[in-house]
C-alpha cells in the first residue's frame, strides 16, 4: 500500500505541477503570443544581442524541428557544453543529462541507462542495449564502441523513454545521437586547439571546411587526447606503478558533401578511432589500501579499441516528400584484459577462501577477451513536405550484424599469474589448455529489420494529434563452444571447434500516440503512450548443452532462449517560455510498466551463467529542467530529476556472490564442486532470493545540475566564466540489491571554465577545471558476474587543470 500512495502521490504531484507551468503559460502577459517558438535543450544558447533563448534543432523525429514542440522529453548538449566539462566521450555525461547513468562495466564496456532502463546484459553480444546509440542516425552496434571519443560534434542529443516507432528496438529506455558537424560550400573556415594539463594532459584538434566547388564541400578533423593514468597498480611485476585509467586516443574523420541539384544532396563520411591503453582502474572493495586511486593489484591490464565507422547520406526533396536514404557500415576491433579478482595473489587468497585441506585459489585473471563486430545497416525513410494540417514519416530500416568473441581466463593457486592467453588454434591435447579455467569462442549473427509509420494531424491551430506504428523482426543465429576446469572436450583439432547454437527468431508491433496542446506560441502540454520493445536471443552455452538446464534438467536453470522484453510509457510533460523569452520551464512525469527485463543470472551448475528474464517492475518519476538569462551576459541552467522504481512480481533470482557463498560453505570450493556437483548444484540453487520489491538498479532517486555562465567585455576581449555543480545520487547497480555489493554512493562534482577571446585575433584562451574539489566519486560498483565474481569500484577523474589555445579563421 506504501508503494501505491507514494506513486499516487508523485503522480499527483507532477499532474499539479505540470498544469502550474501551463496555466501560467495561458496567464502570461500579452508578449507570449508574439514569442518564437523555444528549444528544450540542456543548454540552451542565449541570443548575444538581448539576452533571449534561442531555438536548438534537432533531428529527434527523423526531421529537424524546434526542440521545444517536440511531444516528447529530449536534451541536446551542445558543443561548447561538450569543451567546458572536458567531455570527451559518451562517459563524460554522466550527470548533465536528466536520468541519463552511464556506469562502467568490466574492461571496456559501458552500461547505458535512461530512467533506470538500460541494458543488464553487457558482456553478452547477442543482446541489444536497451538506449540505443547512434552516429548521425547510424545504428551502433557493440557497447563498447559507445567509448569512442566525440570528433567534430554539432551537438549531441538525448531522448528520454522508449521510441517505440522511429527507433524501434533497442530503444527501450531512449535513444542517443551524436550529430557531426556537416560539410559547408559557404566559406573556407577551420579551427585548431590545442592543450596541457596536469597527469601529463595533451589535447589537440583541428578541422578544416574546403568549398570545393559551388556543389562540392570537404571537411576533415582530427583530435588526440594523451594523459598518464589517474590511478596505479602496485604489484605488477617489473613495475613501481603501473599506470590505470590512462588515455591514449586518437580519432579522425572526413566528409564531403555533393549538392549536384538544389533540392538533391549526398553526404559521405568516415569515423576512425584508436584506443591504446592500460584499462580502467577497478578497484576491488576488499583493497586494503584506503587510497581510491592506488590498487593492490598484480596484472598489467591493457585495453585496445579500434573503431571504424562508413556511412552514407542521399537526401531528395520532392514537392510531395523528402526521400532519404541512410547507410551505414561499421567495424569493431577491442581487446581487453584485467586483473578480475582485483587484489595481489596474498589478499585474493585471504579473502576468498580458508578451507582446512585445500590450497586455495591465489589469482584470477583475464589475459584475453577480444571482441569484434562486422555491421552495415540500410534506412530508407520519408518525410512530408508544405505546410498542411498533415505531417508524416514513413520508412524502413535493415540491420545486419556480426559478432565473435573470445575469451581465456585463469584462476589457480600457482606462480604463473603471467600467463598469456592461448592462440585460437591451440591444439586440444597441448599442455597449456590445462592451465585454462575457462574459454569461449563465439559468433553471433544478427538480422533484424523494421517497418515504421508516424503521423501528426493538427485538429486545430493549438491541437495536434500524434499517432506512430513499428512492426520489428529479429533474428539471431550464431555458432559456440566452450571450456571450463582445463579439459577440452575435442578429440582432435582445435581445443575449441565452435557448434551451431540453433537460431531463434523474434517479432512485435511498437507504436506511440500523443497529444500537444500549444497555449500559446512558447508554451505547451503534451500527453503520451509509447511501447518499447527489446528483441530476445540464444544463451549460448545452454544452448550447446555447457548449462544446468541441458545436462541436468534443474527446473529454474538457465534456459536455451530468454524472452523479448517490453515497457509500456506513459507521460505528461509541459514546455515553456516566460519574461520575454528569458525563463524556460520544462517537466514532465512518466510511469513505466516493464516486462521480462533481461538481466545476467548464475546457474545452480558452476560456469551456467546466463540471461533471464525478470517478469514485472514499475518506474516513475517526475523531472524539471530551466534556464533563465536575466540580461545579455548572464544566464542560468538548472535541471533535476526525481525516480522511484521497483520490481512488482516474485521472482527467485540468482546472484552469483550468494552462489559462490553457497558453495563454499557447502565444502565444494572452487574445482571441488565437480567432485559432487549434484551436492554443489543443489546448495548453489538453494541460495535463490525473491527480487519483489528490489529497486530497479541504476536508478539515482535524485539527480540534477546547476550551472552558472557569465560573459561580457573585460580589457581588450570577451571573457566567459562558467561554474557547474553535478549532483548523482546512489543508486543499486544491479537488481540483487545486494547491500554494500551493489549499492553505488552519491556524489557531487565541482567544474569551472574561464575563456578569453582578444578582439580580433580569432583566438580564444580557456582553463577548465574538472572536479574542482578533488571528490573521489564512485562512477559505478561493477560486480563481476563471471570468474570469481568480485566486486569493483570504478571512480570519476580526479581533479584535471587543462590549459588550452585556440584559433578559428
Amino acid at each position: 500500500m506504501r508503494t501505491k500512495s507514494t506513486f499516487a502521490y508523485a503522480l499527483a504531484t507532477g499532474i499539479s505541477l505540470l498544469a502550474f507551468t501551463s496555466a501560467s503559460a495561458h496567464a502570461a502577459d500579452g508578449n507570449a503570443e508574439g514569442a518564437a517558438p523555444a528549444a528544450a535543450a540542456a543548454d540552451p544558447a542565449a541570443d548575444p544581442a538581448g539576452g533571449t533563448l534561442t531555438d536548438i534543432v534537432v533531428t529527434a523525429e527523423r526531421r529537424d524541428v524546434s526542440l521545444q514542440q517536440a511531444p516528447l522529453s529530449v536534451s541536446a548538449i551542445t558543443s561548447d557544453t561538450l569543451k567546458a566539462g572536458n567531455i570527451t566521450d559518451i562517459t563524460g555525461l554522466n550527470g548533465t543529462v536528466l536520468g541519463l547513468v552511464i556506469a562502467k562495466s568490466g574492461g571496456g564496456e559501458r552500461v547505458i541507462s535512461i530512467r533506470g532502463i538500460g541494458s543488464e546484459t553487457p558482456e553478452n553480444t547477442n543482446t541489444h542495449p536497451g538506449v540505443s546509440y547512434h552516429i548521425d542516425g547510424v545504428y551502433i552496434f557493440n557497447s563498447i564502441a559507445a567509448s569512442a571519443a566525440f570528433i567534430d560534434v554539432a551537438q549531441v542529443e538525448v531522448l528520454r523513454g522508449p521510441q517505440g516507432t522511429l527507433f524501434g528496438q533497442g530503444s527501450t529506455g531512449g535513444t542517443i545521437n551524436v550529430v557531426s558537424i556537416e560539410p559547408s560550400t559557404d566559406a573556407l573556415k577551420g579551427n585548431v586547439s590545442a592543450g596541457i594539463g596536469n597527469y601529463n594532459y595533451m589535447e589537440g584538434s583541428a578541422a578544416l571546411n574546403v568549398p570545393v566547388t559551388d556543389t562540392l564541400a570537404i571537411r576533415g578533423a582530427f583530435q588526440f587526447t594523451k594523459h598518464d593514468g589517474y590511478a596505479h597498480a602496485t604489484e605488477v611485476p617489473g613495475f613501481k606503478k603501473y599506470d590505470l585509467d590512462d588515455q591514449d586516443e586518437t580519432g579522425w574523420r572526413l566528409g564531403a558533401k555533393w549538392q549536384p541539384l538544389s533540392n538533391l544532396s549526398i553526404t559521405l563520411n568516415t569515423i576512425q578511432f584508436n584506443s591504446n591503453t592500460n584499462g580502467p582502474a577497478q578497484k576491488n572493495i576488499l583493497d586494503p589500501n584506503p587510497d581510491p586511486r592506488e590498487l593492490t593489484q598484480d596484472y598489467p591490464g591493457r585495453s585496445k579499441v579500434k573503431t571504424q565507422l562508413y556511412t552514407g547520406v542521399i537526401k531528395w526533396d520532392t514537392p510531395f516528400a523528402t526521400v532519404k536514404s541512410i547507410t551505414g557500415y561499421q567495424k569493431l576491433h577491442s581487446e581487453q584484459a584485467w586483473d578480475a579478482d582485483g587484489l595481489d595473489t596474498t589478499l585474493f587468497y585471504q579473502n576468498t577462501y580458508n578451507p582446512i585441506s585445500y590450497t586455495g585459489v591465489t589469482y584470477d585473471h583475464v589475459p584475453l577477451w577480444a571482441s569484434d563486430t562486422k555491421s552495415w545497416s540500410q534506412e530508407l525513410n520519408l518525410t512530408s513536405n508544405g505546410n498542411g494540417p498533415f505531417q508524416w514519416v514513413l520508412g524502413g530500416v535493415y540491420l545486419h550484424s556480426e559478432n565473435s568473441q573470445y575469451v581465456n581466463e585463469y584462476r589457480s593457486d600457482d606462480d604463473n599469474f603471467l600467463q598469456q592467453a592461448l592462440p585460437e588454434d591451440t591444439a586440444w591435447d597441448d599442455p597449456l589448455v590445462g592451465n585454462l579455467t575457462y574459454a569461449e569462442l563465439s559468433s553471433i549473427k544478427r538480422e533484424l529489420y523494421a517497418a515504421f509509420a508516424q503521423g501528426t494531424y493538427a485538429v486545430t491551430d493549438k491541437l495536434k494529434l500524434t499517432a506512430g506504428i513499428r512492426y520489428n523482426h529479429d533474428k539471431s543465429s550464431g555458432m559456440y563452444d566452450s571450456m571450463s576446469g582445463g579439459v577440452s572436450s575435442q578429440t582432435s583439432g582445435a581445443y575449441l571447434q565452435p557448434a551451431s547454437t540453433g537460431s531463434v527468431s523474434d517479432h512485435a508491433w511498437t507504436g506511440k500516440l500523443a497529444a500537444d496542446y500549444q497555449f500559446t506560441p512558447s508554451n505547451m502540454l503534451y500527453v503520451s503512450y509509447t511501447r518499447g520493445f527489446k528483441p530476445g536471443g540464444i544463451n549460448s552455452s545452454s544452448a550447446a548443452c555447457g548449462g544446468a538446464y541441458c545436462i541436468f534438467g534443474w527446473e529454474d536453470s538457465i534456459k536455451p532462449t530468454y524472452k523479448k522484453e517490453t515497457v509500456d510509457s506513459f507521460e505528461i510533460g509541459s514546455k515553456n517560455r516566460f519574461l520575454d523569452d528569458t525563463l524556460q520551464i520544462n517537466a514532465s512525469a512518466f510511469l513505466y510498466n516493464y516486462k521480462n527485463m533481461q538481466f545476467l543470472e548464475e546457474d545452480p551448475v558452476l560456469y551456467g551463467e546466463g540471461i533471464s528474464n525478470a517478469p514485472k517492475a514499475r518506474v516513475y518519476g517526475l523531472e524539471l529542467e530551466s534556464t533563465y538569462a536575466p540580461t545579455e551576459h548572464l544566464r542560468f541552467d538548472a535541471s533535476m530529476s526525481w525516480l522511484e522504481g521497483e520490481f512488482t512480481s516474485h521472482y527467485y533470482a540468482l546472484d552469483p556472490n550468494a552462489a559462490a557463498n553457497a558453495q563454499n560453505a557447502a565444502g565444494f570450493p572452487d574445482y571441488l564442486f565437480w567432485t559432487n556437483f549434484y551436492a554443489a548444484s543443489a546448495a548453489r540453487d538453494a541460495a535463490r532470493e525473491d527480487i519483489k520489491g528490489n529497486r530497479i538498479p541504476k536508478l539515482p532517486r535524485w539527480q540534477g545540475n546547476i550551472a552558472a555562465t557569465w560573459n561580457g567585455e573585460v580589457g581588450p576581449g570577451t571573457l566567459t566564466a562558467r561554474a557547474q555543480l553535478i549532483y548523482r545520487g546512489k543508486y543499486q547497480y544491479r537488481l540483487f540489491n545486494d547491500g554494500a555489493v551493489d549499492l553505488t554512493p552519491s556524489y557531487t562534482q565541482v567544474n569551472t571554465m574561464l575563456k578569453y577571446e582578444p578582439k580580433g585575433t580569432n583566438t580564444d584562451i580557456t582553463l577548465r577545471v574538472i572536479n574542482l574539489f578533488d571528490k573521489n566519486g564512485i562512477n559505478s560498483r561493477f560486480s563481476d558476474p563471471y570468474g570469481s565474481a568480485q566486486v569493483m569500484d570504478t571512480y570519476i577523474p580526479p581533479r584535471q587543470v587543462i590549459l588550452s589555445v585556440g584559433y578559428k579563421f
